[in-house]
């Protein structure tokens, strides 16, 4: 037994080991890409990837740079390949991915693909602005340099209304795209960058975060309570004939027990536990997970993803809720596992949960008719030391298909952890979940009418739709 012990020590020893030093190794890479080394970078991440124990939590990254890095040397061909490896780790800057690969196929000669890929670029970083006016920039001159002068002068002239204050896209001039190299590609390589969020006017007025012009927010604060209709018997009848045979399926987290580093949270296993027990109550298969790692997490989102997968078409509904910490990096909100070890902001990546790219894009690619996220994960941000520039609260994110995401508090802003056993957020969910003949529109409003009044007009929770059809947890 002792041996068996001692051998497994040195396992976990050496796995450490390798992660500490591939770790190493990817800080000096992204350094030299930072300085504009990108022959380096790409010696180093070939040799990074070339190892078969490498940390396979950095591939995401190391294809990421490594791609930009051979663009940066003209090897087009080579950068395409890179990228196109990218996506199918299903990246979250698919912006920025999609950008370096129109300016490779451009440099190839290859217009008509650029045109495309360049569309797909601006779709993608369409909630960056900064990102989105470089891209924009770049095209306005691929467009001028293929005789598209009106085109042009719009990309350009909207490029600088997003980013006045960036000297790269204000300094850029349609005279200079018949040089041989424009302005932006002279620019160093896209690196990850933090989003700073600012926090809401906590005086009846909500924060609004860039969104695609056809989405709509459903969240108008409340300051009296007003009366909830409730559904008439008839319809309630033809609802449950219609979802006679709906499945239901819901996984929920809650996560307390972190390192002394972030801090213990007091209520999120609570939240989530009870969570757990009222969705059973509504005829969810709950799948409960409390206090959990990243590989947990994981392992826990693959058997969800299946559930949802082998549901019935259209008959089958999907419910994502979270209590712990979460944090904002680089458009994208991430879950923190109790087992993050965040040192630097490029970890966040790594060690951290992707909500968008990983529960919201699982849930869209399945056979739900509707996709339900309750985050009450909008505490503040666990990582002080790592970086100031990592905003407050969790950002509002793009919907998929037939969602309903649903926030503690408004994009940028932080709730309390609360006193009691549950935080008030969840504490007025589970009140409202109670409620029989109340459309999912209803009980969120029920919830935000609560939680403002029993936080003084402090706390505004936040809602963001898109769904079709009616839903409702309870019917009687």
């Amino acid at each position: 037994m002792k041996q068996i012990l001692s051998s497994l020590c040195v396992f976990i020893w050496a796995i450490t080991l390798v992660q500490a030093q591939d770790s190493k190794e990817f800080d000096a890479g992204v350094a030299q890409f930072r300085n504009k080394e990108y022959q380096e970078v790409i010696d180093k991440f070939s040799a990074l990837l070339a190892k078969p124990s490498h940390d396979k939590r950095f591939d995401e990254d190391l294809y990421f740079y490594r791609g930009q890095s051979y663009f940066h040397v003209n090897k087009y061909s080579e950068s395409l390949s890179d990228l196109d490896h990218c996506l199918t780790l299903n990246p979250y800057n698919k912006g920025v991915i999609y950008w370096y690969k129109a300016r490779c196929s451009d440099k190839l000669g290859k217009t008509t693909e650029a045109t495309s890929l360049y569309k797909e670029a601006l779709d993608a970083a369409q909630n960056n602005k900064k990102t989105t006016a470089r891209i924009l920039a770049d095209r306005a001159q691929f467009l001028a340099r293929n005789g598209d002068k009106a085109g042009a002068d719009h990309d350009l002239a909207q490029a600088k209304q997003l980013d006045p204050s960036n000297p790269e896209v204000a300094g850029t001039t349609l005279a200079s795209a018949s040089a041989s190299t424009p302005a932006t590609n002279r620019a160093a390589g896209e690196e990850r960058k933090t989003q700073v969020i600012m926090k809401s006017n906590p005086q009846n007025k909500k924060t609004e975060t860039p969104a695609v012009k056809d989405q709509q927010q459903t969240t108008q604060p409340v300051s009296q309570p007003a009366s909830q209709p409730a559904a008439n018997a008839e319809v309630v009848s033809a609802i449950a004939a219609t979802y006679r045979d709906e499945k239901r399926y819901a996984l929920v987290i809650g996560n307390s027990n972190y390192n002394k580093d972030i801090g213990i949270l007091k209520n999120p296993v609570n939240d989530a536990t009870d969570v757990a027990t009222e969705l059973r109550r509504s005829n969810f298969e709950v799948q409960l997970l409390t206090n959990a790692t990243y590989v947990q997490l994981r392992e826990a989102m693959r058997k969800f993803h299946e559930k949802l997968t082998n549901g019935p078409r259209d008959q089958t509904v999907g419910l994502f809720y979270y209590a712990g910490h979460g944090v904002q990096y680089q458009d994208e909100n991430y879950l923190v596992p109790i087992d993050a070890d965040v040192k630097f902001e490029d970890d966040i990546a790594r060690m951290c949960f992707p909500v968008q790219r990983m529960v919201l894009a699982n849930m869209e690619r399945s056979n739900s008719r509707m996709n339900i996220v309750i985050l009450d994960a909008c505490r503040n941000n666990p990582f002080p030391a790592t970086s100031r520039s990592i905003g407050s609260g969790l950002g509002e994110m793009k919907r998929a298909r037939g969602s309903f995401i649903a926030y503690a508090t408004a994009p940028g802003s932080v709730a309390s952890d609360g006193n009691g056993r549950n935080g008030l957020y969840t504490q007025e969910l589970l009140k409202a979940l109670k409620k029989p003949s109340l459309t999912i529109e209803q009980v969120f409003k029920d919830v935000r009418m609560n939680v403002l009044r029993l936080s003084g007009d402090k706390q505004y929770t936040w809602d963001s739709s898109n769904i079709i059809g009616e839903f409702y947890f309870k019917l009687q």
